[in-house]
Parts: structure tokens; sequence; C-alpha cells
């Protein structure tokens, strides 16, 4: 019976959210790397194979015959709200709110997340620019993948998921991808960027995500969570934050 069973004490931390991880760092590291190979396959067949890199412009002018007044105000106001300014309160916001619940790692991994995200789409745009097709007329300049505002968008998503209580998650997720597809449609319909540069954008944001939630995963592990941190304020328990 004792071999098939949790101590008194690994059964508390587990319920007080110490215990070990339900999923462990390699999953989410395993995320990251995908996400990494997909990076260099996307800009690859993008950039360098001439039948999809027409087919990635047609794409992209099939999009703008969308464009309408106010089709065009709606994308307008959802890609200003990643403005830097608007994005970097985002960011503080999302921040506080992970260190109002007491998640100071959490708080760190959301920072961490949204500084890298961007700076990585900004920092590969010139290193990888490359001209594309122009097709009847509709054009996007070379140093444009991947997206930075859909890496924004993506990424300030994933942040508002980890800090999140797990009741809401679901329902903040399904929020979270209407509006990271809304923005991706957006810069298709104004023509800001390919859409092979979406792609990429949610790529980055989505392999920053996955290397945050492996270092909170890990650091779980390492150094589990106090189990009467949250039971002595008389709040019921939150399943593991690395869980995510």
């Amino acid at each position: 019976m004792s071999e098939h069973a949790y101590s008194t004490a690994t059964m508390s931390r587990v319920r007080a959210g110490g215990g070990e991880p339900r999923h462990g760092a390699g999953e989410a590291l395993g995320v990251a790397g995908l996400c990494v190979l997909g990076l260099a396959l996307v800009w690859s067949l993008a950039n360098l194979v001439p039948g999809l890199q027409l087919r990635d412009s047609i794409a992209l002018h099939d999009f703008t015959l969308l464009s309408r007044p106010r089709i065009d105000a709606i994308a307008d106001f959802l890609l200003h709200l990643l403005d830097p300014l608007e994005f970097v309160l985002w960011a503080v916001a999302l921040v506080a709110v992970a260190l109002a619940r007491e998640r100071p790692r959490v708080a760190l991994a959301v920072a961490a997340v949204m500084a890298l995200a961007p700076l990585t789409t900004e920092k590969l745009k010139p290193l990888l620019a490359h001209p594309h097709v122009a097709f009847e007329g509709t054009y996007v300049g070379p140093a444009s993948w991947p997206s930075g505002h859909s890496t924004a968008a993506l990424a300030l998503v994933l942040c508002a998921v980890l800090v999140t209580p797990a009741r809401l998650r679901a329902l903040v997720g399904v929020i979270g991808a209407g509006f990271a597809l809304a923005v991706g449609v957006s810069l298709l319909i104004l023509a800001w960027h390919m859409p092979s540069d979406v792609l990429g954008g949610y790529l980055v944001a989505t392999c920053w995500a996955a290397l945050a939630v492996a270092a909170l995963r890990a650091a779980e592990r390492r150094w589990p969570t106090r189990p009467d941190s949250e039971p002595a304020r008389g709040l019921p328990p939150e399943p593991p934050q690395p869980s995510v």
C-alpha cells in the first residue's frame, strides 16, 4: 500500500501547489524546439522557393480585397493597441497582476517574454530580409519577417494566460486567440505584412512563452512553492503555475 501512495507531506505540497509539476520542463522545451524548426521552415519555404513566394503574395493580395473603410478602421485600431507605449503598459499590467497574486516567478517570466519576443523579431528582420514578389500592385518591403505585431499580439495573449487563475484560463485563451487572429488578419488586409511574416511572428511568441513555461517548471521542481503561501490567507490552493 505504502509503495503506491504519497506521503502526507508530499500530498500537502501537491495540494498547496508546491508538489511536482504535472508536466515536465522537457515538454515545454520540446515545444520551443519545434517553434525554432517551424521558423526555419517557414522562412525557407516562403523566401527561397519561387512557387511558394508567389503563393504568399497571392494570399496577401486576396486579403487586401477585404479592405473597406470601416474594416480598415477596425484593423488600424487593433494594431495601434500594440504600439510600443501601449505594449509596455500591457506588460506592466500583467506583471502587476502576477505580483498581486503572489506569483513573482510568473511576473519575471512575463516580463522576459514581453521583452524578448518583440526584440527577437526586430533583430531578425534585417538579418533575414528578402525581396518579396509583387502581385497585382500589392507589395511588402523586404525587411518584414517575422511580423512584430503578430509577435506582440500572441506574446500578450500567452502571458495573459500565464497570469490568469486556472479556472479562467480557458476563457482567456479563447478570447486571446481571437484577438491574436484578428491582429494577423488586420496586418494582411492593410498589407503591412506577408502571411508568412504573420506566421513567423506567432512562432517567435510561442517559442519564448514555451521557454518561460519550461523555466517555471524547472524552478518549481528545484524550489517548490511553500505549502502555506496561500492557505495562510484562507484561500483555496491552485494548481502549480508551471503546469500551464
